[in-house]
C-alpha cells in the first residue's frame, strides 16, 4: 500500500482528519479491488470507491485521523520531498518486494519489442529520492537497473522476466 500511495496516492489534511486518495485507471478493476481491499484491511473500514465524471479514473478514498503518521508518508505534494523507506521495510526482503510492487503498479510499465528482442521494465517518476530508492532496492535484490533523469529500467531479458515474476507485476 505504501508504494502505491507514494506513486498514485495523495494524503490531504483537514482540521480534524486526513484523507487518503488513491487514483486508479477505471479500466483496471483488479487493481482497484486489490487496493480497496488493502485499504480496508489496514484501516479496518471500507473505503469509498467512486468513478470521476468525464475521465478514466476511479478514486479510492478514506478519511481518518493520523493517516500520514500511520503510513509514514508526509501529507501534500511529494514532488520534491525527500522520501525515506521505513526501516521495518528495509529489514525484510518480502517487504522490500511488496514495497516495490506498489511503486511499480503505480508508476511502472513494460515495453516489449520482439523483433529486436528488447524487454524493459520501466519505473518513471520525477522525485529524485524515490528514483534513488527504486534503483538501490533493485540492486539490493540482485538486478542491474539503468538510471536516467526520470526513469529506472531493467533491460536484460532474463532480469526482465525475473523481476516481473518477483514483483508479481500486474498480477492480481
Amino acid at each position: 500500500l505504501i508504494g502505491m500511495v507514494l506513486g498514485d496516492g495523495h494524503i490531504g489534511v483537514f482540521p480534524r482528519s486526513e484523507v487518503l486518495i488513491i487514483s486508479c485507471n477505471s479500466k483496471n478493476i483488479d487493481l482497484i479491488n486489490r487496493y480497496a481491499s488493502l485499504v480496508e484491511k489496514i484501516f479496518e473500514k471500507s473505503p469509498s470507491v467512486s468513478k470521476s465524471n468525464g475521465i478514466n479514473c476511479v478514486k479510492i478514498r478514506i478519511y481518518e485521523k493520523h493517516i500520514s503518521k500511520r503510513l509514514g508518508i508526509q501529507t501534500g505534494s511529494r514532488k520534491k520531498l525527500k522520501i525515506q523507506v521505513p526501516k521495518w521495510i528495509l529489514s525484510n526482503k518480502n517487504y522490500v518486494v511488496r514495497y516495490l510492487r506498489g511503486l511499480y503498479e503505480a508508476e511502472g510499465s513494460t515495453n516489449i519489442h520482439k523483433p529486436t528482442c528488447t524487454y524493459k521494465l520501466i519505473f518513471s517518476n520525477r522525485n529524485e529520492s524515490l528514483l534513488n530508492i527504486v534503483f538501490l532496492l533493485l540492486k539490493r535484490l540482485g538486478f542491474h537497473p539503468h538510471r536516467s533523469k526520470d526513469k529506472i529500467q531493467i533491460s536484460k531479458r532474463e532480469e526482465f522476466f525475473k523481476s516481473i515474476e518477483l514483483l508479481q507485476f500486474r498480477k492480481y
